[in-house]
């Protein structure tokens, strides 16, 4: 008979941490990051908690990645440990550990609850080449329609979907002074299926109102959590119990 694997202790701790993709890094894909991550946990001897199995890992529980080339400033993952520590220390670990661009903000202890489930809508701002006019005219098109679809091919092929039901809020207006975009979207997205993408409404915009996004338009998540409903705001996935 085939020997059993060792049965691994459970977690006696769990932290929830936000971390920021940044400039170059922003072309990071998820894949990448989760192996500089699981890198940066090694170097800072991070006592991890196993999973159980004939090839443990450490139980690293991810959610939520932005699409690869968007910055954010809000990205989540849980880990789970075998000993209980000081999430400050963690935190500046892990910050001298990985790279400058992949960011660590903030490590908390997790309230319980599913960290998936409160990843509810994402908030972004998109900075596009067109000028505020143009964007504003585009939203108010946008928005009065009653579906608006779009393609994407995905690993399944390609795909017809409406990215209008997913939008809670999108208007427009002038860049950041400094910016050599034209015009900057705020956008909230509802999480859904399928996952409806920022630039997917790119896409909507300029099938809708022939909207010029530019080339390169830059597209980062400044927050992601549960949302509330009533206002369309975006809340802190951190200080949330699912």
């Amino acid at each position: 008979m085939r020997e059993q694997p060792e049965q691994q202790a459970p977690p006696v701790q769990r932290l929830r941490i936000r971390y920021a993709k940044r400039g170059r890094l922003r072309f990071t894909s998820h894949r990448d990051f989760s192996r500089a991550f699981e890198r940066a946990v090694f170097r800072a001897r991070v006592p991890m908690a196993y999973s159980s199995g004939f090839n443990p890992h450490p139980r690293i529980s991810y959610a939520g990645a932005a699409p690869t080339g968007s910055a954010s400033e809000a990205e989540f993952l849980e880990i789970a440990l075998a000993a209980v520590v000081d999430p400050a220390d963690i935190h500046r670990s892990l910050e001298e550990a990985l790279p400058e661009g992949l960011d660590i903000l903030e490590v908390v202890e997790s309230p319980g609850g599913s960290l998936a489930d409160l990843l509810q809508a994402s908030h972004w701002y998109a900075d596009v080449s067109a000028a505020p006019i143009e964007a504003e005219t585009a939203v108010a098109v946008f928005l009065a329609a009653d579906e608006v679809p779009v393609e994407r091919m995905t690993k399944k092929g390609l795909r017809e979907f409406d990215c209008r039901a997913a939008v809670v809020s999108l208007a427009a207006g002038p860049a950041p002074e400094g910016s050599a975009a034209g015009a900057r979207l705020d956008l909230v997205l509802r999480h859904a299926v399928p996952a409806v993408r920022p630039d997917d409404v790119l896409t909507g915009l300029r099938a809708t109102a022939g909207l010029d996004s530019g080339p390169a338009p830059l597209l980062t998540r400044v927050a992601q959590g549960p949302l509330d409903e009533a206002t369309g705001r975006v809340g802190d996935p951190l200080r949330s119990r699912a």
